[in-house]
C-alpha cells in the first residue's frame, strides 16, 4: 500500500513539473511579442514560492533517483543544496544580484524579473538582443533542457522499474546506458541558463562530475553482477550520448572478466555461482 502511494506521489510530482514546464513554454511563446517585467520589490521576498518549488523538486529528485548508498546520498544532498540555493535567490533573497549590482555600481532595484535573467541582460548589454527578446530565448532554451531532463529521469526510472532484477537493455536503454544521470545534468544546465547564480554556477561542474562518477560506479556494479552480458551491452551502447563509438572503462572490463571466470570455475568446483555487488 505504501509503495503504491509513493509511486503515485512520484508520478504526480513528475506530472506537476512537466505541466509547469509546458505552461511556461506556452506563456513564453504567446507573449514573445510584448516586453514585460515585474519590479524588484514585487518579485523577491516570496518565501512561499521558495518553499513550494523547492519542496516539489526535492520530492521529484528523491522519488526518481532513490539514493541508497553513501555516494548516492552525497550526490542527492548536493543536488538538494543546488535547488535550495537556486530557488532562494530566484524568489527570496537575490544575493548574486546584490553582488552584481555592487560591482556594476547600480542600485539592486533596477533588477526586476526580466533583468534578473542575467544571460538575457548580458545579451541586451552586448547589443545582440533586446532584453525582452533575450528573456524569451533564455526561457525557451532552459525549459527545453529542464523538460528533457525530467522526461529522461521519469522514463528511465519507469523502464528500470519494469525490468527490475534483470539487465535492462530495451526502451531508452537501447540508446543510452545512463539516461537518468543525463537527465539530472540537463536539469542542472537548464536552470543555470534560466537563472544563473554564483553558488549554482560553482556547484554545476561538481554535480556533473559526481553524476559521471556514479554512472561509472554503476557500470562496474552491473559488470560484477552480469559479467559478459553487460560487457556486450556496454560495447554497443554509449553512456550519455546516443552517437559515436561506445567506450568501456578498464575497470568495467576487469569486473566482467572476473565474473566470467567465476562462472566457469563454479561448475568445476561443484558449487553455485554467487552474485555480489561490491560497494567501491
Amino acid at each position: 500500500m505504501l509503495r503504491t502511494v509513493w509511486r503515485s506521489v512520484r508520478w504526480g510530482v513528475a506530472g506537476l513539473v512537466v505541466a509547469a514546464g509546458v505552461w511556461l513554454f506556452l506563456r513564453e511563446v504567446t507573449s514573445a511579442a510584448s516586453p514585460h517585467s515585474v519590479p524588484f520589490q514585487y518579485w523577491y521576498g516570496n518565501w512561499r514560492a521558495v518553499l513550494v518549488v523547492t519542496g516539489i523538486f526535492i520530492l521529484f529528485l528523491l522519488g526518481f533517483v532513490q539514493p541508497r548508498r553513501r555516494p548516492e546520498w552525497r550526490s542527492a544532498g548536493l543536488t538538494t543544496a543546488f535547488f535550495v540555493s537556486l530557488f532562494t535567490e530566484m524568489f527570496g533573497i537575490p544575493l548574486t544580484i546584490y553582488l552584481v549590482a555592487s560591482i556594476a555600481q547600480v542600485p539592486p532595484e533596477m533588477f526586476g524579473l526580466d533583468e534578473s535573467h542575467l544571460w538575457a541582460l548580458t545579451l541586451d548589454r552586448s547589443g545582440l538582443l533586446p532584453l525582452h527578446v533575450g528573456v524569451h530565448v533564455v526561457m525557451l532554451v532552459s525549459i527545453a533542457f529542464i523538460a528533457a531532463g525530467v522526461s529522461l529521469l521519469a522514463i528511465g526510472w519507469a523502464t528500470v522499474y519494469r525490468g527490475r532484477d534483470t539487465l535492462v537493455t530495451w526502451g531508452i536503454y537501447r540508446c543510452l546506458r545512463h539516461p537518468q544521470y543525463l537527465g539530472l545534468i540537463f536539469i542542472v544546465v537548464g536552470f543555470n541558463i534560466q537563472w544563473p547564480t554564483i553558488p549554482t554556477v560553482m556547484m554545476a561542474p561538481v554535480l556533473v562530475a559526481m553524476y559521471v562518477r556514479l554512472a561509472r560506479r554503476e557500470d562496474e556494479e552491473l559488470a560484477t553482477v552480469f559479467g559478459e552480458e553487460f560487457l556486450r551491452y556496454a560495447t554497443r551502447t554509449r553512456a550519455f550520448v546516443p552517437w559515436g563509438r561506445p567506450s568501456v572503462p578498464l575497470g568495467v572490463r576487469e569486473r566482467a572478466l572476473l565474473r566470467q571466470v567465476a562462472q566457469e570455475q563454479a561448475p568445476a568446483a561443484g558449487g553455485p555461482v554467487t552474485e555480489a555487488v561490491t560497494d567501491v
